[in-house]
């Protein structure tokens, strides 16, 4: 068989697009497919947070929260224009139900497993700052402050993509898998695009449609086992708020789940939800009682008149199905195989992008002939880019 292309990516959210920077980065000649268009799904609705997940501490997901550290540093590093710190402040009131030890005990954990450095450190705001926040005071016991950082989703995925394409990947944009074969000797994928189809030979095909994924594994004979899943909903809100200066983190008082106050352009973005999905990802959108949920956390915690809502929106998330409640699944991404020459990829989060293009990698390099790295993408500069 001959090939068109080493790699063929389908999606370019961010996973799809890491796998790209990473892959052609190796050397390797990649092709991305993506039906809409960059980011156009949950890699433009997320928290917009870059961070390492404190509250998966509480789950005992050790390494994602180390590994998701390390990625957060290393962002920051290479991508000053699109990560940037900030600070975030837990509240600690005579009802929450984390009390300040646990909290202490969970931060101390926190800057360890990102390396005891400076900047990993907590702290507490002393009481003459309590004012700065917009939350209200009675019965405030004291405020922990530790920091993490915020990005543009979008724009951040649309610069991994850009970098992806100028070592040398090719985005066919818009364009669909209508129906790939997978063979012991290569992929072949039939693509429409530009109102025809048109045929293109792979070495390997890795499946990173996001929500999308079983619906892709679907066109790609033979057949091979899906993962079971759930599709998590979670809606935001941005509110005619002044931004506060920083995030706040609170605990919704209807069922003490995370919820975040942050500074999203000059104005206040709440989130998030977990709403069990149902139907085409593609009409995604946040519900009434969902906009509810999270209005009534705001005003539970902050004074005043409730501010009009400036927009709304809801992405979702690919968890692995199981008993028990969303908060205490997996959520790192888990990587599939099946059928031969196929990679599938199940759920992760923004910050650890580029550690799982690089596991990826691993995994599919058997399937690979050798090739020359052009670059590492461990320090590899992302800028803005107009892609």
């Amino acid at each position: 068989m001959d090939f068109d292309t080493d790699i063929l990516v389908v999606g370019a959210g961010i996973q799809g697009a890491g796998v790209a920077q990473a892959a052609a980065a190796a050397g390797y000649r990649v092709t991305v497919l993506e039906r809409t268009a960059v980011a156009a799904g949950t890699s433009s609705r997320s928290s917009k947070l870059i961070h390492g997940g404190l509250r998966y501490l509480e789950t005992g997901q050790f390494g994602l929260v180390r590994k998701a550290l390390a990625e957060r540093d290393r962002l920051v590093a290479n991508a000053p224009g699109l990560v940037h710190w900030l600070d975030f402040h837990i509240p600690v009131y005579r009802d929450t139900s984390r009390r300040p030890w646990q909290i202490r005990l969970g931060l101390s954990l926190y800057a360890l497993l990102g390396g005891l450095r400076p900047g990993n450190r907590f702290r507490t705001l002393p009481r003459s700052a309590w004012p700065q926040l917009p939350i209200r005071r009675d019965g405030l016991q004291t405020v922990f402050v530790y920091r993490d950082a915020q990005t543009d989703d979008r724009a951040l995925t649309r610069a991994v993509m850009a970098s992806a394409c100028r070592l040398g990947a090719t985005l066919r944009c818009p364009a669909r898998l209508l129906h790939a074969e997978s063979t012991a000797a290569g992929i072949r994928a039939r693509l429409g695009e530009d109102g025809g189809e048109t045929t293109l030979h792979a070495r390997v095909l890795v499946n990173a449609a996001g929500p999308w994924v079983n619906r892709v594994r679907e066109t790609i004979a033979p057949r091979a086992g899906a993962l079971e899943i759930d599709l998590v909903q979670g809606a935001h809100i941005l509110l005619d708020a002044p931004a506060p200066p920083g995030a706040i983190y609170v605990e919704a008082p209807e069922d003490r789940r995370a919820v975040f106050l942050l500074p999203w352009r000059e104005h206040t973005l709440v989130g998030t939800t977990e709403t069990a999905f149902h139907g085409n990802p593609d009409e995604v959108a946040p519900l009434p009682e969902e906009i509810d949920y999270l209005l009534a956390v705001y005003r539970h915690y902050v004074p005043g008149p409730t501010p009009a809502i400036h927009d709304a929106f809801a992405g979702l998330r690919v968890l692995p199905r199981q008993a028990g409640s969303f908060f205490a699944r997996p959520r790192d991404t888990l990587l599939h195989p099946g059928p031969e020459r196929v990679l599938s990829l199940y759920g992760g989060k923004l910050t650890g992008y580029r550690a799982t293009a690089e596991e990826v990698l691993e995994r599919i390099r058997p399937w690979l002939p050798p090739r020359t790295p052009v670059a590492d993408t461990r320090k590899l500069p992302i800028g803005e880019t107009s892609l």
